[in-house]
């Protein structure tokens, strides 16, 4: 019974917190509620006894949630919202549909196929972390680099956009670059 409310609790916290992520215009909002999501999913690897998955969902991911968090506090004024340019709706649609195909051939191969076996199964002797690790690194090794490449390429990205920004004073308000324009009019 304890678990079954906790479950509904934890569910809806979750959906409420990734809902206030996806349809705020605050990016500072959009991260914090982003953050909570990650920690009320741990909630339910804590219910079912994977409590090495709980809190590695808590350390790396909650912790990569609270980097960009830092991100975002340097690299945007957040005292405006976001104003998103509507691309082609084409592209869009092909783009996600191909990652979501993606990801569900990724997370079905090695549950379709007969022939992909874990070198090493699990013995009842070793704990649950060793189990976890044995199981990660000889069946679910492709889906794990290939996670760990999106994640490169993701960062690669992050710094390239950071960086292009960082050519213009992020400190300097539009009152003090106005204030700026003014006086070079003046001496002019």
């Amino acid at each position: 019974m304890f678990e079954a409310i906790a479950f509904y609790l934890f569910a809806f916290l979750t959906i409420t917190m990734f809902i206030i992520t996806v349809t705020t215009s605050q990016a500072l909002y959009a991260l914090t509620a982003l953050a909570a999501g990650m920690i009320f999913i741990s909630a339910f690897f804590f219910i079912l006894g994977a409590d090495f998955l709980g809190a590695i969902q808590i350390i790396v991911y909650t912790g990569a949630v609270m980097a960009l968090y830092a991100f975002g506090m340097m690299f945007f004024d957040t005292t405006r919202s976001v104003k998103e340019k509507q691309g082609n709706k084409f592209i869009i649609t092909g783009l996600s549909t191909l990652a979501a195909v993606l990801v569900v051939l990724i997370v079905a191969a090695p549950m379709v196929s007969d022939n992909i076996v874990a070198l090493y199964p699990a013995i009842d002797t070793m704990g649950n972390t060793q189990n976890v690790g044995l199981v990660l690194f000889t069946k679910y090794l492709v889906p794990f680099e290939l996670a760990a490449v999106m994640l490169l390429v993701a960062m690669v990205a992050g710094i390239v956009l950071a960086g292009k920004k960082m050519d213009r004073s992020i400190t300097l308000t539009n009152d003090a670059e106005l204030e700026i324009e003014k006086n070079k009019k003046v001496l002019s």
